[in-house]
């Protein structure tokens, strides 16, 4: 099996017309896969709300691939980061081909420290220095430690609030100068958490983003989950609902 997919969804498309190409990794989130927990601070909104129950991912045989790919990750880690270097280093000269810019995101669906996994007593950012990795992560551990300047300096962040976070967690981490994921009802805010807030749907570069703002994303329904239901469980904000926001049409 595949560990990569290249460009495979429409946001990451978006990326080629900048001039970027985009590898990600889907693995079964939270406990799904019922071998490991992929996204530890995952909370009940988020998992309710989970990209893998949207698009692509509700549909069995996707599931079922990521299913088995995260128990290959598990059942023999070595094995599936030496295929993952093979992956990543065939994606490189391919973008090079293309005159694209490579990039990777190891947790499609997923919130994996990657840069506590090791192979050969480097974790896969040290394996490739000059490819940019990027993730969305909802532990505070590591959203301090990529603020402190501890993670591999190819490895950039997004905090990705839940209903879990306080305002003053947000606004702390953008005062620091880190980037918050906020997934939105129908309508962006132009103005939030006392921060200029980004159309994250224009493309998966989080990487290129100023730094110090949020990343507005407009919710994307999951099966049996209604935009009211995220909304009423706080995992969705929706701003448009007062009187006084200004919001992106």
């Amino acid at each position: 099996m595949k560990i990569l997919g290249i460009d495979t969804n429409a946001k990451t498309r978006k990326g080629l017309k900048k001039g970027f190409a985009t590898a990600i990794s889907y693995l079964a989130p939270s406990n799904a896969s019922g071998v490991t927990n992929t996204c530890p601070s995952a909370s009940k909104g988020c998992r309710e709300a989970c990209l893998f129950m949207s698009g692509r991912g509700v549909m069995s045989p996707v599931m079922e691939a990521r299913i088995n790919k995260t128990k290959f990750f598990v059942n023999d880690q070595r094995a599936y980061l030496l295929q993952l270097k093979r992956e990543l280093a065939a994606f490189i000269k391919s973008s090079a081909k293309k005159a694209k810019t490579p990039c990777a995101r190891l947790n499609g669906t997923s919130d994996i420290a990657w840069e506590n996994v090791l192979l050969d007593g480097k974790n896969i950012m040290q394996h490739f220095p000059d490819l940019q990795f990027y993730d969305y992560t909802k532990r505070i551990d590591r959203m301090s430690n990529f603020l402190d300047g501890s993670m591999p300096s190819n490895y950039h962040l997004t905090f990705s609030r839940s209903e879990n976070t306080k305002d003053e967690t947000v606004k702390s981490i953008l005062a620091y100068g880190g980037n918050v994921a906020v997934v939105y009802a129908e309508t962006l805010p132009i103005w939030d958490f006392d921060a200029e807030v980004l159309n994250g749907d224009e493309d998966d570069l989080r990487f290129t983003d100023p730094r110090g703002k949020v990343v507005g994303l407009v919710y994307k329904r999951a099966k049996g989950v209604t935009v009211d239901d995220a909304i009423e469980s706080g995992f969705v904000i929706d701003r448009a609902k007062n009187a006084n926001a200004e919001v992106i049409a």
